[in-house]
């Protein structure tokens, strides 16, 4: 029987040399404890660095912080309380300065504006230019790092990062710049101590306002622009350009001049119902349910169109408009002077000519001035748009005007309700108005007569039963009466020189556009 264990590895016996080993390892793991416990240390000790050093930061950015920032739904919520937010703590008791009002006069003093971020121009991470636009106005907003003045890297980073067309508010004190604004219409810069989004825009939008506005130069000279079908598509941002801006601004003042001169007058204005049951027109322009000239006439009254009673002679209605639109242009060109100039910026026209007096043609000298033209046209039949444009050029050479009316226009082209002339029943006693050879009115004098109206009404192929109470309205005592209805649309658009229609209207309707 051998004497050595079979299995040395269950002996008790332990060599020098593993017990060394032993000793070894266990010293290792001492010393790898006692590492691991001092890195646990360290990194314990850099955590409550790391969070003394957060724990300031926040103490400092808490000031700093309220100076900028989303306004939150709540915020902008109809409450008295100051306390509901930062942003409404920030503009209590502040009054909004318009950016138009925003002049050298102002330096020195603090502001609170509200607009849309029109652009940013980074300068560093402390510093960049905001272009603040509200309505046709621009301001530039200078946001720099300042421990002055409560501005942060952030608040520069946030002011950086608000998307196009957002509506922001920005608090700060007006300040002269050193060199001229290029981007601004305001000749003044804010330097910015607070700045609050009130409703931020899409990142990417479909439309740019810049693009919007660009003339056709600058598209030809390369820079981005927008068709007119894209343009009408985003209508609501196409409205915001200065352009547009400037064209309903004209539409309006045109509208404020035309109700003062005839208040002045003694007229009213009212609002009659815009579809009858019958044809108001005869011939081509029949349609079942169609705008209501017919209830019109019943009144003495203006709407967009006028009504009036006639002493003595159809004429009246002439002078009436004779004196009137040159009152519209002269009020135009005294209070538009900055919309007129924002328009020629991106589509160039020369101003309207006009008379004092205005001109007044019969519509048989208006057909030999264009026989004298080489321009042929019937005595008895309607002018087509191009040839009263051929007319408008004779008449501006040799009575140096772009407005005047035509008059005594043949019968069979107006409406059944116009009155023929006493001296020859072919013509009648009707009137269109041209601005740079292109109709904006149409007039005449009315049939007041019940059984003349019944007349002309077979006459026209009308059926006389669909328009019997219009009719017989004149049974109860009417005056010789007339009037006109002006196309607003057409009077901007030809007053500042524009090329299309679409460009004056709000929101464009035709056969192939119901929206937006």
């Amino acid at each position: 029987m051998s004497s050595e264990p079979e299995n040395p590895s269950s002996s008790t016996a332990t060599p020098p040399e593993e017990s060394g080993e032993k000793i070894s390892k266990k010293a290792a793991k001492k010393e790898a404890a006692k590492l691991e416990k001092l890195r646990r240390r360290q990194e314990k000790e850099e955590e409550e660095e790391a969070s003394r050093k957060t724990d300031s930061l926040s103490i400092e950015e808490e000031s700093f912080s309220r100076n900028y920032g989303d306004v939150t739904l709540n915020e902008l919520k109809s409450t008295e309380d100051p306390k509901a937010g930062k942003w409404r703590e920030a503009v209590e008791g502040k009054e909004w300065t318009d950016v138009r009002e925003l002049v050298e006069a102002m330096a020195g003093t603090e502001v609170l504006i509200r607009g849309r971020v029109h652009t940013y121009r980074h300068v560093s991470s402390k510093k960049g230019f905001l272009i603040v636009r509200q309505k046709g106005s621009k301001v530039q907003c200078v946001v720099t790092e300042s421990k002055e003045n409560h501005v942060s890297v952030n608040m520069v980073k946030f002011v950086r990062q608000l998307n196009r067309e957002s509506f922001v508010d920005v608090i700060g004190y007006v300040v002269l710049p050193k060199d001229h604004v290029t981007g601004a219409t305001q000749q003044v810069e804010i330097q910015v101590r607070k700045v609050y989004c009130v409703n931020s825009a899409l990142q990417m939008l479909p439309l740019y306002v810049e693009d919007a506005a660009r003339s056709e130069a600058d598209i030809q000279a390369g820079k981005p622009g927008a068709n007119q079908d894209t343009r009408l598509n985003f209508r609501v941002i196409d409205l915001r350009t200065p352009t547009n801006q400037g064209i309903f601004s004209i539409q309006s003042w045109i509208q404020i001049g035309w109700r003062e001169c005839l208040l002045r007058k003694g007229f009213i204005e009212i609002h009659s119902p815009k579809l009858l049951a019958g044809s108001s027109e005869g011939g081509s322009a029949v349609f079942r349910a169609e705008d209501s000239f017919t209830h019109r006439h019943l009144c003495e009254f203006i709407g967009l169109d006028v009504e009036m009673a006639i002493h003595k002679h159809y004429s009246e209605i002439m002078d009436l408009v004779g004196e009137l639109f040159p009152f519209i242009f002269n009020k135009i060109n005294e209070n538009c002077q900055k919309e007129l100039e924002a328009i020629r910026k991106q589509y160039p026209f020369q101003p309207l000519k006009f008379l004092p007096k205005t001109l007044k043609l019969t519509f048989a000298e208006g057909i030999q001035m264009l026989k004298e033209a080489g321009v042929q046209a019937d005595p008895l039949g309607d002018l087509n748009t191009e040839t009263e444009r051929k007319l408008g050029e004779p008449v501006r050479e040799k009575y140096d005007t772009e407005f005047y009316i035509l008059h005594r226009y043949p019968s069979a082209v107006r409406p059944f309700y116009t009155m023929p002339c006493a001296d020859d029943p072919n013509y009648s006693n009707s009137f269109d108005v041209f601005i740079r050879g292109e109709e904006i009115i149409s007039g005449a004098q009315r049939v007041h007569d019940p059984e003349l109206l019944t007349e002309q009404a077979k006459r026209f192929g009308i059926d006389v039963e669909t328009i019997k109470t219009y009719i017989d309205s004149f049974r109860y005592g009417a005056p010789p009466h007339g009037g006109f209805g002006v196309g607003l649309e057409r009077v901007v658009m030809l007053f500042c020189g524009l090329n299309n229609i679409r460009k004056t209207s709000l929101f464009t309707r035709d056969p192939l556009r119901l929206a937006p």
